[in-house]
């Protein structure tokens, strides 16, 4: 039981995988993740790290932590734009 269980995980794996590998590539949805992570993350950006750039703070995991600032958004913005896609899909197929 425990071993198709696994079997059953491998393959939801190997399809998100897939899926975000699809997303990813599409050059709209990639465009449009990219302009929404440099404006969104910027502006959390100078929330988050903002005083510590600006007093010469930024240590190398502000530094890193800065780089995640801008990924979240691309990531939030991908998942947005698969499921808008998803419902469309939804809506014209019925």
């Amino acid at each position: 039981m425990l071993q198709a269980v696994l079997v059953e995980n491998r393959k939801m794996e190997q399809v998100s995988l897939q899926k975000v590998t699809a997303i990813v590539m599409n050059p709209g949805c990639r465009s449009t993740a990219l302009r929404v992570a440099l404006c969104v993350g910027s502006v959390l950006f100078v929330i988050n790290h903002g005083s510590a750039l600006i007093s010469g703070q930024m240590s190398r995991d502000r530094w890193i932590s800065a780089m995640l600032t801008y990924c979240v958004p691309f990531g939030v913005s991908l998942h947005g734009q698969h499921q808008g896609n998803q419902t469309q899909k939804k809506h014209l197929e019925s």
